[in-house]
């Protein structure tokens, strides 16, 4: 038995490799079972902080955005209060809604270049 974090790690990387269709399967048929139970959970879990940051991250990768340190970027994201480029304040709905610009172009590595108001970023004003 792995007696460190790191043996820990490399020893379930491997018993998922090893056991994958099989874990995914288990897995299906738990969400399958169980669709009202995690619907339910994941409604409740949204409203939490932790479940908050989690469904921006998720988002911010889906849409491309690139960052070594995503829970750092986070709290750089809640923490500006002002657009980066205007200079007007942030609120969370219409036009002075937080926008986390980024550099469509680049790809494969960090490529986030501020905070900004809604307006400034349709007009990606930081190009």
């Amino acid at each position: 038995m792995p007696q460190t974090k790191e043996e820990k790690r490399e020893y379930d990387k491997q018993r998922y490799h090893k056991n994958k269709e099989k874990l995914l399967q288990q897995s299906r048929e738990y969400n399958n079972k169980n669709k009202e139970k995690r619907k339910q959970y994941d409604k409740v879990y949204r409203k939490t902080e932790a479940g908050k940051k989690s469904h921006r991250i998720s988002d911010w990768k889906r849409c491309g955005i690139l960052c070594f340190n995503y829970s750092l970027l986070y709290d750089i994201f809640l923490k500006t209060n002002n657009c980066e480029y205007c200079n007007c304040e942030l609120y969370g709905i219409g036009n002075n809604k937080k926008c986390l610009d980024h550099d469509h172009n680049i790809n494969d590595k960090f490529n986030v270049r501020g905070v900004l108001c809604n307006i400034c970023n349709i007009k990606d004003v930081l190009k």
